[in-house]
């Protein structure tokens, strides 16, 4: 991998729970192989890509948006230090504001990964 290439990393809470992972792992195969070759599109664009794709969410959060049929499922992430992408959360979004604690369950995240951030250099 080139040194100037972004890498995409995936948050583990104190408890070794990694909440991005343990949503794709529930998923369809089909599904999470599409939400696995759009993450890597996230990477090629350095964490940021425009509307429809991706939209500001609040501070350095954004929500990477990935539909599948009737469903749409949602990532929260921000770019980080040293070229990182750090995926915070994921869900399905049943609704079409994007529910308030879902939110809070990513900005805890991104507070949990500040505290913590040699874990992510």
């Amino acid at each position: 991998m080139d040194i100037n290439e972004y890498k995409v990393k995936f948050y583990t809470n104190p408890k070794g729970k990694n909440p991005v992972l343990d949503y794709l792992e529930s998923i369809s195969c089909v599904e999470r192989a599409k939400m696995l070759r759009i993450i890597e599109f996230l990477r090629e664009q350095k964490g940021y890509l425009d509307e429809p794709y991706s939209k500001h969410i609040t501070g350095a959060i954004r929500e990477f948006r990935i539909d599948f049929g009737r469903k749409r499922h949602r990532i929260f992430y921000f770019a980080f230090v040293g070229k990182t992408i750090i995926l915070l959360h994921a869900f399905l979004k049943n609704t079409n504001e994007t529910p308030v604690g879902e939110i809070k369950k990513a900005q805890e995240n991104y507070n949990d990964v500040l505290r913590n951030k040699k874990i992510y250099e």
